[in-house]
């Protein structure tokens, strides 16, 4: 069972940036797949982006770039770079991992944007 620590989240200010923080329990190249999605105040969870074991990220159209997953892979974690962040980018956030067929989330973690 992959195990997911996320930290990182927190209050900023529109147009600020904030890093999430998501570490692994085994080795990145263990996964099919891993990234984030996020859950707005009284909206379903989207996805934001994803990575692949091999290959490039995708993004959702919305977070283009302004959001950039970062991967290190001696570390076993990966990272949501979040600029130029907007209000409608509060939420939950919350790390993921795929692997065998079964995905593996971690428990979350807010971020506020506002003045």
């Amino acid at each position: 069972q992959v195990q997911l620590v996320e930290s990182g989240g927190g209050l900023v200010q529109p147009g600020g940036s904030l890093r999430l923080s998501c570490a692994f329990s085994e080795s990145i190249f263990s996964l099919n797949a891993m990234g984030w999605y996020r859950q707005p105040p009284g909206k379903q969870r989207e996805l934001v982006g994803t990575i692949f074991r091999w290959g490039s990220p995708n993004y959702a159209d919305s977070v283009k770039g302004r959001l950039t997953i970062v991967r290190d892979n001696a570390k076993n974690t990966i990272y949501l770079q979040m600029n130029n962040l907007k209000p409608e980018d509060t939420a939950i956030y919350y790390c993921y991992a795929n692997k065998s067929g079964m995905n593996y989330w971690g428990k979350g973690t807010l971020v506020t944007v506002s003045s």
